[in-house]
């Protein structure tokens, strides 16, 4: 029976000590992350990450991935690897400026990783083709926001109920046991 009890607890200490090693990666929130500017071909978009979101004066490297980006550029230079290092302001901002391939269109993703912090921040934008450079910025559906695909419902108020839940098998199975023990007696 003290085995069955210790497994128990062992399980739920399992259960529980698991999110600090799931969460251990920082990512930048959505509120963190603005992107404004032109989402048409051979338009500019600025993704700027507000201060907080990496570490003061960081060196933070930025991946833009999408159709046509090996002609897209980061910053005033053509970059063909598709990444470039930034360095984070005093703050930890970082404005990231990025001019769109002039024959693009469709869904790009840009990554930014600190390097100290390992904190990643992420944007995803669409590009409108070139025929619908008439169209305002942000009118194709992505009004400049990450779309929000998370939970309202926070990780600790789950592994606490969690816990709850195996606290109470634990305890309906001490009960069964001291049951059957006075049954024998």
């Amino acid at each position: 029976m003290k085995k069955l009890i210790a497994a128990v607890v062992l399980a739920g200490a399992a259960l529980l000590a698991t999110p600090a090693a799931a969460n251990a990666a920082g990512y930048a929130p959505d509120s963190n992350v603005s992107i404004s500017g032109n989402y048409v071909a051979g338009g500019v978009v600025v993704v700027n990450f507000s201060p907080g979101a990496f570490q003061n004066n960081e060196t933070v490297n930025v991946q833009i991935t999408g159709a046509g980006v090996s002609s897209a550029t980061l910053g005033a230079l053509p970059v063909t690897t598709v990444s470039k290092a930034y360095t984070a302001a005093a703050d930890g901002s970082l404005p990231v400026r990025v001019t769109l391939p002039v024959g693009g269109s469709g869904s790009y993703n840009l990554t930014a990783t600190g390097a100290t912090s390992g904190v990643v921040g992420v944007a995803s934008f669409t590009l409108a083709p070139a025929d619908a450079a008439a169209v305002a910025a942000g009118s194709n559906g992505t009004n400049g926001s990450l779309a929000f695909t998370g939970s309202t419902v926070s990780a600790l108020a789950l592994w606490v109920a969690g816990g709850a839940v195996v606290l109470g098998g634990g305890l309906l199975v001490v009960r069964g046991s001291v049951r059957r023990q006075r049954e024998t007696v």
